[in-house]
């Protein structure tokens, strides 16, 4: 690698170019990085801390909004930072970095979704054995599941991508490094490669998001022999969920499959699954959870009877 790259640091063009709209971007961006932290870091620790919120899906939850602050403060920090700057620079090596922690964390998030997808399905469809099949132990090699899978999968994404020489031009037209820009930088073809790296990134969002309609499916069609009130409550636990996966899959689906004329264009699609979902995404779920509302309420001294929904 240090005998085929001249290039040793890189020079990313940020999302605007006018200073008058990036210190906007920055007060804007810094508050939603700030909501982000805190509003998820609270329900790890209501979570944590609250009796009432031990079942699996609470689990799973907690984990999600834990990873949520992991891949937002893998660009937002920097992103932020970058706009009060002129010349917004990054090593070759951080680059790399951020493309690991990036893609380990969307890949993990993305198997997160799937197991909470299939933790609602056992507790709708299965409910009488529904602790015994989603026990504590059960719980853990499913997380560390998603851990080990978003792992993997980065690590192929980073071993490929260090096989190309960059000798120049060094300038990304990004606000982060990805695989695409800094493929655009390297001093060889590398349209087979990225056809890899798209491939590997493209079947797990394609069989997670198979599996995730699937399983909606079968839920909904199972819940044809519910009562009316069972499927109120049964679809009211799924609601967050699905908004999220939409969030999730949604910028992402538009970014990789309808391919745009403009960077800018992708530059703020990338905006919203970056910076605006992973702060939704606590306030999605604890809107529509009646539980949750209470245990925060109860974290903060408010002793208050939980909505039923």
């Amino acid at each position: 690698m240090a005998s085929t790259n001249n290039v040793t640091e890189l020079i990313l063009t940020g999302l605007f170019q006018d200073p008058e709209v990036q210190r906007v971007c920055f007060v804007v961006f810094l508050s939603v990085y700030l909501a982000t932290v805190v509003g998820n870091g609270l329900i790890v620790l209501t979570v944590s801390v609250s009796k009432s919120l031990q079942s699996p899906m609470y689990f799973f939850l907690s984990y999600l909004s834990l990873v949520e602050i992991s891949y937002s403060s893998t660009v937002v920090p920097k992103f932020i930072t970058d706009l009060m700057t002129k010349i917004k620079t990054i090593s070759l090596k951080g680059c790399l970095a951020q493309i690991f922690f990036f893609h380990f964390l969307g890949v993990t998030e993305t198997v997160l979704l799937v197991v909470m997808a299939y933790d609602r399905y056992v507790a709708i469809c299965k409910p009488l054995h529904y602790m015994n099949i989603m026990n504590r132990q059960l719980c853990h090699v499913l997380v560390a599941g998603s851990w080990l899978g978003g792992f993997l999968h980065s690590i192929i994404q980073v071993l490929i991508t260090i096989q190309s020489p960059f000798c120049g031009p060094n300038v990304i037209d990004h606000y982060l490094c990805d695989l695409q820009p800094l493929f655009k930088l390297a001093c060889t073809d590398t349209f087979v490669v990225g056809v890899i790296v798209l491939a590997n990134s493209g079947l797990i969002s394609l069989c997670s998001l198979v599996i995730l309609v699937s399983s909606y499916i079968v839920i909904l069609v199972n819940l044809r022999n519910h009562s009316a009130e069972g499927r109120h409550k049964a679809l009211s636990t799924c609601a967050s969920h699905i908004t999220v996966v939409v969030l999730f899959f949604g910028p992402a689906t538009f970014l990789y499959l309808w391919p745009s004329s403009t960077f800018t264009a992708d530059k703020l699609v990338a905006v919203f699954y970056t910076v605006i979902t992973p702060m939704l995404n606590p306030i999605i779920y604890t809107l529509r959870n009646a539980e949750v509302k209470f245990a925060v309420r109860r974290l903060w001294g408010k002793k208050k009877n939980p909505v039923v929904e």
